[in-house]
């Protein structure tokens, strides 16, 4: 079994076993102990975090069937306009390279007895809901059906397996070809709540839709996972400054950090996981200030007096937090 490293973040040298074309764009690695031993166990959801060529630490979600010990497999797509990491990976990874990879952590895991399911996809955000899919292979009085959003065929990564006839009837797949006037209508899927859950992972605009569009269902029935850490870089984004009202700290945060990432480069400790504002981990008291909300997780009525730090900003030059 493979010993993870010590330090602030357990890292596994993994191996990269083999690499294959999802799609146009996205490519699989699958990964393994470099002594054939058997991987830490891992839940439906999963994600690690994964040290690409350039040095940069990303996160990836695990789209295998959980029940496999002997590897991870992730699956990327090559972003030219992201922070750099996707493109390391795709670009200069091979065979035989070894990644330093955390522990896998769930910050979007599959509820135990969830009576039936709703999984809606866009783009690369079917990463981690394969894995959950994947995983009921053994429990087929789940019942379950897949929503999956892409722009073509070209672009769907495990089209094959997911358009296979053993599944017809519980997925469909909707291509928009890029254009917004060919989007899925999901009204009718979300129309009448049921006692299941739904899990929705994809671009910002679905997630915000299926989010609107939920709103008369019970909140703990409805899960999100975003694939954009630090929720993005908005054109109007200032620096701002965060006080800590125990502790006594102030940092700036600047253009291109969130406020969890300045905390944790600076030694405060702060309960994170998804880093996306899907979770609800990193929720802090919010004292003074106004935030600029870009969470999935906060009710209106919270967003006076809390905070998610792994996404949202500030509209003022100081935020007061109860750290």
């Amino acid at each position: 079994m493979t010993e993870p490293t010590s330090g602030p973040e357990t890292l596994m040298p993994l191996r990269i076993a083999s690499i294959a074309d999802a799609a146009d764009g996205i490519r699989s690695f699958e990964l393994r102990d470099a002594g054939g031993g058997e991987l830490p166990p891992f839940t439906p959801g999963s994600h690690v975090k994964v040290r690409v060529p350039n040095g940069e630490m990303r996160k990836y979600s695990l789209c295998n069937n959980p029940a496999e010990r002997d590897r991870y497999v992730i699956t990327v797509k090559r972003d030219a306009h992201g922070r750099g990491g996707s493109v390391s990976l795709v670009d200069q990874a091979a065979v035989g390279d070894v990644l330093p990879t955390s522990l896998p952590d769930n910050a979007f895991a599959l509820v135990d007895n969830p009576d039936s399911l709703i999984f809606i996809a866009g783009g690369i955000g079917i990463t981690p809901i394969l894995s959950m899919i994947r995983s009921l292979d053994e429990r087929p009085e789940i019942g379950w059906k897949l929503y999956y959003l892409s722009q073509s065929p070209a672009t769907t990564a495990f089209l094959d397996e997911l358009a296979c006839p053993e599944l017809q009837g519980r997925v469909r797949i909707h291509h928009d070809h890029g254009d917004p006037a060919q989007s899925l209508d999901l009204w009718p899927v979300l129309e009448k709540p049921n006692r299941g859950h739904v899990y929705c992972c994809g671009p910002r605009g679905l997630m915000e839709a299926v989010r609107d569009m939920s709103g008369h269902w019970s909140p703990g029935r409805i899960h999100f996972e975003s694939f954009l850490e630090g929720g993005g870089k908005q054109p109007d984004d200032q620096p701002f400054t965060v006080e800590l009202a125990r502790s006594g700290g102030e940092f700036v945060v600047p253009v291109g950090k969130s406020i969890l990432s300045v905390l944790l480069q600076a030694g405060v400790r702060v309960g994170h996981s998804c880093e996306s504002g899907t979770c609800g981990s990193c929720r802090t008291g919010l004292l003074a200030g106004t935030a600029d909300h870009r969470d999935m997780v906060l009710l209106p009525d919270e967003h006076d007096s809390q905070i998610m730090v792994c996404v949202s900003r500030a509209t003022c030059d100081k935020l007061v937090l109860d750290l």
